[in-house]
This record gives C-alpha cells, structure tokens and sequence, in this order.
C-alpha cells in the first residue's frame, strides 16, 4: 500500500508541476509571438491562438513531467 500511496503522490506532484510549469511555457511562448492572452480584453483570434499555446503547454508539460518523474519507477 506505500508503494500505491508513493507512486500517487509522485503522479500528483507531476500533474501539479508539469500543467503550471508547462502553462507558463506556453504563455511566454505567446508573448513572443506577440500575443498576450492573460492582459487582453479582445476575443479575436489571435487571442484563441494564445489559449491554444497556453492549453498545449499544459498537456506537452504534463507529458514531459510525467516522462521525468516517473521514468524508472514502475
């Protein structure tokens, strides 16, 4: 059952990590292309094109997370 708990937690933590860290990624990657989704009032399609970084770093940094943190332990 520790084995169970510890393999969540490290799950849990890799979620945790991997969407916020991943989130920014993608929020930045946004502001170099010169879209600031968070600062606009608009809603146009360069603003969705924003949320689709910011939406896609979430999920590539869960994935990569997930590859780093649980890569050994199965």
């Amino acid at each position: 059952m520790a084995q169970d708990f510890d393999r969540a937690m490290r799950e849990g933590l890799a979620d945790a990590i991997g969407f916020v860290g991943g989130a920014l990624i993608g929020w930045w990657a946004g502001r170099q292309f010169g879209i600031d989704f968070i600062a606009s009032t608009d809603w146009n399609a360069q603003q969705v094109a924003g949320l689709v970084l910011i939406v896609a770093g979430c999920g590539l940094g869960r994935w990569a997370a997930r590859k780093l943190m649980l890569k050994d332990k199965r």
